[in-house]
């Protein structure tokens, strides 16, 4: 089967001819909630996004049936064959951390990758991904429960634990299962800009946008019904307030708390600090008036509460490696298609 067949013989979905390619690997024991995270952000149908958005394909990587964790049964669209022609392949876990993938797949991720793919693991998958050899040199990350694991195997690879995920251009890694569709949304993010990530996401009614270098782990998450907690109003009203500037003290006082007792909480409840996380919500308010608003980069600083286009840029490149008008460039509404 190709997709030039446009009718897949074994599921009998439209491959459609346009938009970019994503295949996701199936195999038997198939990690169901990784492989639905790719399937829902790049398999589901979006009519209203135009017929740019993606193509999405499941592929096999063990012959015969296969099932799912949950007693699901599982059918493909193809074998290894799809890979040859995906623009990005989703490694959506693995059967298990000891499995050792088999060698015609770890080909076949070499070629994709030589020819230019974009691979992307999701939690377990990294180990797939590492037995190729092309995270060797490279920064990735994997769920904290692995990670020691995957550094005493593969030594060559620099691992970070405390993120989220790790973009390395055409190489991308996730933590676990969640955060899988964090890298997804990020992805989508990278090739439509924000504007449309954050439709998905709104679809999807999760967080727009968790930043990479996030923590995996907080050990006392926010809640937003808990008595007497004020944080997520603070945080709601920083981020609407994103141009005007606000002490560590003038937070403390608003959610009624002494600075040290605000500063010890605030980390426990997000995994930073209130001035590493203003950074953010200012880069991400950045990014979002670059995309949408033809605004001065100087401009730009003031609405974000940045000050000055000197002190943007340094952030923004610190944070997304780029300059706001190298980004602009890129992501701007006016340089993609209409979508």
């Amino acid at each position: 089967m190709t997709l030039t067949d446009q009718i897949s013989p074994t599921t009998g979905r439209t491959l459609k001819p346009a938009g970019r390619l994503v295949v996701a690997l199936v195999y038997d024991g198939l990690c169901s909630f990784e492989f639905g995270c790719a399937a829902e952000v790049f398999g589901l149908p979006r009519p209203e996004f135009g017929p740019d958005w993606y193509r999405f394909a499941a592929c096999a990587v063990d012959p015969g049936p296969m099932r799912a964790l949950g007693g699901l049964r599982v059918t493909v669209d193809g074998g290894l064959g799809l890979l040859a022609r995906a623009d990005t392949i989703v490694i959506p876990g693995w059967k298990g951390i000891d499995v050792e993938p088999p060698p015609k797949l770890i080909r076949a991720l070499r070629a994709a990758h030589a020819r230019g793919a974009r691979l992307v693991s999701i939690c377990s998958g990294v180990f797939v991904l590492a037995a190729t050899g092309l995270l060797d040199g490279r920064c990735a990350t994997t769920h904290w429960r692995y990670t020691e694991k995957l550094a005493a195997r593969y030594p060559q690879i620099v691992i970070n634990p405390n993120v989220l995920y790790v973009d390395q251009e055409k190489i991308l890694t996730s933590a676990g299962s969640a955060a899988g569709l964090d890298l997804c949304l990020h992805i989508v993010r990278r090739d439509f800009g924000a504007k449309i990530a954050n439709q998905v996401a709104r679809r999807l009614v999760i967080s727009p946008h968790r930043d990479g270098g996030q923590i995996q782990f907080i050990e006392r998450p926010v809640s937003r019904y808990e008595a007497g907690n004020r944080l997520p109003s603070l945080l709601d009203r920083l981020v609407k307030q994103l141009d005007q500037q606000i002490t560590v003290s003038e937070m403390a006082v608003l959610v009624s708390m002494s600075e040290r007792s605000f500063l010890r909480r605030f980390n426990e409840t997000t995994g930073t600090s209130p001035a590493d996380w203003l950074t953010l919500a200012r880069v991400d308010r950045a990014k979002e008036l670059l995309e949408t608003t033809s605004l001065p980069v100087e401009a730009v600083a003031v609405q974000c509460g940045f000050g000055s286009a000197i002190t943007l840029r340094h952030h923004f490149r610190n944070k997304i490696g780029l300059s706001p008008l190298a980004y602009r460039r890129r992501f701007a509404l006016s340089q993609r298609p209409a979508v």
